[in-house]
């Protein structure tokens, strides 16, 4: 396994599959956590209901947590977020080992108990910075759920709200009390 300090690149970090929980920003390593039982599970409920609306419509794919997405080179960053939605036109028609070169169209990022605040933001930031043309934030905590598009939070839901967004996955319908039920 490749020493930490070693991996400044996504090719390094590609090739030290031992390395645990990771992202690369800007060249820099950083270590993160493996997700508590309550974090998964609100990922998983997000990854399937996602999946069942992208394949019913054949709108793209939809990526398990954890997948990199390079969005950032020289320095390079690859960032992983808890799931993720690729419209069809942007799926590769060869695979090829390695990250998602760019964003996804849709990030999700569930918080952690251990996630800061400006360490999330600066995410989703990066996320936007990139193209991504949505980040959806899920607080398990505060059963809420945050839209981000452009530079700004543009909605926030609760429980009694339907999360929707036409214009990364037209017709996604979701009561926000499923996800934390």
């Amino acid at each position: 396994m490749a020493a930490v300090h070693e991996i400044t690149t996504a090719q390094q970090l590609l090739e030290a599959p031992d390395m645990g929980p990771c992202e690369l920003v800007r060249g820099r390593l950083v270590m993160g956590s493996y997700m508590e039982w309550q974090h998964g599970l609100v990922a998983s409920r997000m990854l399937l209901e996602l999946s069942s609306f992208v394949n019913q419509q054949s709108l793209g794919i939809v990526l398990a947590g954890k997948t990199g997405f390079q969005i950032g080179h020289d320095p390079d960053t690859v960032r992983a977020p808890d799931v993720g939605f690729i419209r069809s036109e942007r799926v590769p028609r060869v695979r090829t080992r390695g990250y998602f070169e760019g964003p996804p169209d849709l990030a999700v990022e569930v918080v952690s108990p251990t996630d800061r605040a400006g360490e999330l933001l600066a995410k989703v930031q990066d996320w936007l910075s990139a193209g991504c043309r949505a980040v959806w934030v899920v607080d398990p905590t505060s059963q809420t759920v945050s839209i981000y598009r452009g530079s700004r939070e543009t909605a926030m839901l609760s429980v009694a709200d339907e999360l929707t967004d036409d214009e990364v996955l037209p017709g996604f319908r979701l009561p926000v009390a499923e996800l934390f039920g």
